[in-house]
Order: structure tokens, then sequence, then C-alpha cells
């Protein structure tokens, strides 16, 4: 009996380092966050831009701080140490220098559109950081702005477009607000489009650039009479698609009064799998960081290995448990 007793203590054991492997398969030293970083001339700096992210200040987390480190190292030249800086203050960890622009600290910084709490709060994988330097460092005028979606794919090189344009920030009581912007024209690549935003905050066009090779174009929009930090759409054609005639021109299609009939027309000449790109290319949590294709992390392989090792453990012991047990009866 006591020997049924080892073996089984011996199953349970199996089972209890099993799990630490998977636990150390689960957790991951990194995570890809999408970032832009917007300078103090309101440009992009970093135009949605996938990060690799470390917890580089070894808190256990993975964090707003850590996200924007990662940026400079990356894109700014002499990397973090030149380009990014922060200082422990009243309110916790700060901004002190963001882009290579020390201004005593007017910044903003969100996470999924929202703005964040502190420079410590948490990120995960797929999430979308924005930092940008206010133009205005007195009343703090300038409105932050997104778009939904902000990031499209296709194959095709003619592209239908339907974007929702948001402001966000805080009213006179200081509770956050979301509401639509309308009237703002739409640009491509800092070129006006002839293209404007309806009441409710949407514009909706064709983009062909007639290109089988494939294009990448960064669409923003400027608001007249309000300071506004940019919004950004990368629209993608991936070069699969080959443009007919009709298609290399690149027109808008809306309506001077409302973009409705521009939308219907998108949405029935999207084949169904543009619209599944489109849709999934909404973002996350606050409808407006990644999409199906922008890269995702993670990698179940491992686990599902130590699942089976497991199993197996399991059976042969339950196995060796029942034939001593016959041989013991004998």
């Amino acid at each position: 009996m006591k020997k049924i007793v080892a073996l089984i203590l011996s199953v349970l054991l199996v089972l209890s380092v099993s799990m630490l492997f998977v636990s150390a398969e689960e957790a991951k030293d990194s995570v890809d966050v999408h970032v832009t970083i917007i300078d103090e001339k309101s440009e992009f700096a970093v135009a949605y831009k996938t990060v690799t992210v470390t917890d580089i200040d070894k808190d256990g987390a993975f964090t707003v701080n850590d996200t924007l480190y990662a940026a400079h190292e990356q894109f700014y030249q002499g990397g973090a140490k030149a380009g990014y800086a922060t200082e422990q203050t009243q309110w916790g960890l700060s901004l002190k220098k963001l882009w290579g622009v020390a201004n005593g600290g007017s910044y903003g910084y969100l996470v999924n559109n929202a703005f964040a709490w502190s420079m410590t709060d948490p990120v995960k994988a797929d999430d979308y950081v924005v930092a940008f330097i206010y133009t205005d460092t007195k009343n703090f005028s300038d409105v932050y702005t997104y778009f939904e979606p902000q990031y499209i794919e296709e194959e095709s090189t003619s592209i239908g477009v339907e974007l929702t344009m948001m402001k966000t920030g805080f009213d006179a009581e200081g509770k956050p607000y979301t509401e639509p912007v309308s009237g703002a024209e739409i640009t491509v690549d800092g070129s006006p489009f002839k293209v404007v935003t309806n009441a409710e905050g949407k514009a909706a066009f064709y983009y062909g650039y007639g290109d089988p090779n494939g294009y990448e174009r960064l669409i923003s929009a400027e608001v007249k009479d309000m300071r506004i930090v940019p919004p950004i759409c990368i629209l993608k054609s991936i070069g699969k698609g080959r443009a007919t005639p009709d298609e290399a021109a690149t027109e808008p299609v809306q309506d001077e009064t409302t973009v409705d009939n521009a939308i219907e027309e998108t949405e029935a000449a999207t084949t169904p799998a543009t619209e599944a790109a489109t849709k999934d290319s909404a973002t996350k949590d606050s409808s407006a960081t990644s999409s199906s294709a922008t890269p995702k992390t993670g990698d179940s392989t491992h686990l599902y290995l130590w699942l089976m090792i497991t199993l197996l453990s399991l059976f042969g012991a339950v196995g060796t448990v029942v034939i001593y047990k016959k041989r013991y009866e004998k």
C-alpha cells in the first residue's frame, strides 16, 4: 500500500512540474504594441508602428513608460538616451522629454485612445499607445482626435474606405468625453483629398492608386478653427490585386452634403474578404487599435506539448499502479 501511495505522490509531483513549465511558457519576455508619436509641430514622428516592448524598468509589468522607451530606442536617432526621459514627481513617474523636446511636462499620452492615468499604466499585446507634444503649452487647447479604424489592409489596389473621426478630452467637470468630429477635411500623405466628415464624423471614399505592387498611405485630417492632435489611419495595399482602368485614378466619391451613398457604394463594392479585413482592422478596447492585418503575439505550441507530456505521464503512472496491484493480488 505504501508503494501505491508513493506512486500517486510521484504522479502529483510530475503534474506540478509540468504546470510550472506551462506557466513559464505563458510568461512573455516581450509584447508587440502599436505606437504613434506626434512631435511639437503636430507631425507624425512615429506613425502607427509596431514596437517590441520589454520590461525595461523591471517592475514586473509592461507599461506606457516601457513602450515609449522602446519606441525611442527603435526610431529616434541616438535612441532613448538622446530623445526620451522621465522623472519622479509628486504625481508619480512623469515625462520629462519626448522625441527630444523638454518643455516642462506639456505632453499627452493615451492607451487605446483613452488618456492614461500615469506612465505606469499597463499595456498588453496589440494595444495602441500614442504620445504627443502640446503645441499650446499655456492653455493646453490641443484636442486629441482619432479615426476608427486606424489600420486597413487589402489585397486590392482599389480600396473602399469608411472612417469615423472622433475627439476625446475632459469637460468642465473633469469627466472624460468622446464625440464625433464634423467638417474635418481628409488628407492623404499630407495633401487634401476633397472629402469632409459629416455630422456623425463619417467619411467614405475609394482610394485606387493603381499600383499592382502595392502601396501604403497615411490618412489624416485637418479641422478649421480647431487645434487638433491629428488622427491617423494607415491604408495599405499588399499588391496582390490588379488595378482595372477604372481603378487607376484616385478620386473621392463623397457627396458634398452626405456620405451615406458613398458608404453604401463602398459596402456593395467590397468583397466578403474586404469587409472582414476592414471590420477586423477596427482597434480593440476603444475600437481604435488593431486589425486582423497587424502582427499577433503568442505561441501555444509549447503549451500543447507540455499538456501532452503531462497526460502521458499520468497514463504511465496509472498503468504502473494497475500492474503493481494485479501482481500484488496474485
